[in-house]
């Protein structure tokens, strides 16, 4: 019943990646790197990234397990060695995220082979952006309740309505989008489209500033968008079923897809430790204050929980339902960030009221900022409240809520 240990050809790649990744590690830019991707703001943070992924994508990195005929690899379970060797090496996360993440494995398991060839190698490679249209501004938990309607005109449809929290529009060549088709059935009433965005006539994007005064993501409005049948994905109708496929890569319940990059859990922890041992509390390190300490271990505590729950999951013997683990994963990662942004704010006591730009401000404002950036990754792809009744749901098997 032990986890599974990487086949021969697994460890010659994990082996590659490392080298390749401490060979061709970047500079640092001279400018500001937002905390994720979906904070990406400007062209010149774009270029840096996109750069980035291109150059993991020719070396291998990238789309691992995807057919070659799409530009992938050909492998099987090689994207999750990459994606944590990434992740283990302090390198920049990728850009394309929502690509990699969600657009990519939706349009594997649902697009033509013509859809696939097409979209595929350019979304690995960067060179297209991809962003999401689910949320509406009447439809944010209630994803079935969307109302951006497209309507049939022979070969063609026309689309109209507004989309809202649209990470990384500002940048997008392509939207996966659910858009209802008929009114007759909620859920049967909706079908998925790959719609154009950059420079398409009938699309208008408008960047949203949030609490952290950052943008990143926007809404989008839809006025008369004429594309034609062969950017549905799937049948008509069948639009919450492939949804429900976006979904289970974005809550992180299925595996295979993303990229790794950006700063591991344990950097994380370590970064706080290190303030924790920096910052001054009654004349001693705040580290010195048994309270923080044991704010500290609880948090490092979770995070081995979380890690060895990955473990688990992979050893069919340990796991008594197969999704409780896979849909934990978004539910205790986002609330797990939020506590370790909390608990460095609780350190820097009145020094965490100093943000970006202060000179005074300890990590460069790191802290504040992501502390606000947190409660965004909460609310996203499913409030914490939405996977909490997800697992009552599905894995427990309450009743459904009203």
């Amino acid at each position: 019943m032990s986890q599974k240990k990487d086949t021969p050809e697994q460890a010659e790649f994990r082996q590659y990646c490392r080298n390749w990744l401490a060979e061709n590690r970047p500079g640092p830019p001279n400018f500001r790197l937002p905390q994720g991707a979906i904070e990406v703001m400007t062209e010149q943070q774009r270029e840096y990234l996109a750069a980035w992924q291109k150059k993991c994508y020719e070396a291998g990195l990238i789309g691992c397990d995807y057919p070659k005929e799409c530009g992938g690899g050909g492998h099987t379970n090689f994207q999750a060695i990459a994606n944590q060797e990434l992740s283990h090496a302090d390198v920049p996360y990728m850009l394309n995220v929502i690509g990699l993440g969600m657009a990519a494995p939706t349009i594997l398991n649902h697009g033509t082979d013509e859809q696939k060839a097409r979209f595929l190698p350019r979304l690995f490679s960067c060179e297209d952006v991809w962003c999401q249209g689910f949320s509406e501004p009447g439809a944010g938990s209630d994803l079935a309740g969307v109302q951006t309607s497209a309507v049939r005109d022979g070969d063609n449809w026309i689309i109209n309505g507004h989309k809202v929290w649209t990470s990384l529009a500002h940048f997008a060549s392509w939207m996966i989008i659910l858009c209802r088709t008929s009114s007759d059935d909620k859920y049967k009433g909706l079908t998925y489209f790959i719609v154009p965005i950059k420079d398409a006539e009938g699309v208008t994007v408008r960047p949203l500033i949030k609490i952290t005064g950052e943008t990143g993501f926007n809404e989008v409005l839809f006025e008369d968008l004429v594309i034609p049948d062969n950017l549905r994905l799937d049948d008509v109708g069948k639009g919450w079923t492939v949804a429900m496929t976006t979904l289970l890569y974005e809550r992180g319940a299925a595996e295979g897809a993303g990229a790794g990059g950006g700063m591991s859990m344990d950097e994380r922890l370590s970064n706080l430790i290190a303030l924790a041992k920096r910052m001054k509390r009654g004349g001693k390190a705040a580290w010195e204050d048994p309270t923080i300490r044991d704010s500290i271990m609880k948090l490092a505590v979770r995070a081995e929980g979380m890690r060895q729950g990955g473990r688990r999951a992979k050893v069919e013997a340990l796991t008594d339902h197969p999704m409780r683990l896979p849909l934990q994963g978004k539910l205790l990662v986002s609330e797990l960030l939020q506590d370790i942004a909390a608990v460095a704010m609780e350190i820097e006591g009145a020094h965490a009221s100093l943000y970006l730009g202060d000179e005074k401000a300890p990590d460069e404002g790191h802290w504040p900022l992501a502390y606000l950036n947190s409660y965004g990754f909460t609310i996203a792809a499913g409030t914490s409240e939405v996977q909490k009744n997800i697992l009552g749901e599905r894995v427990l098997g309450l009743p459904k809520s009203k």
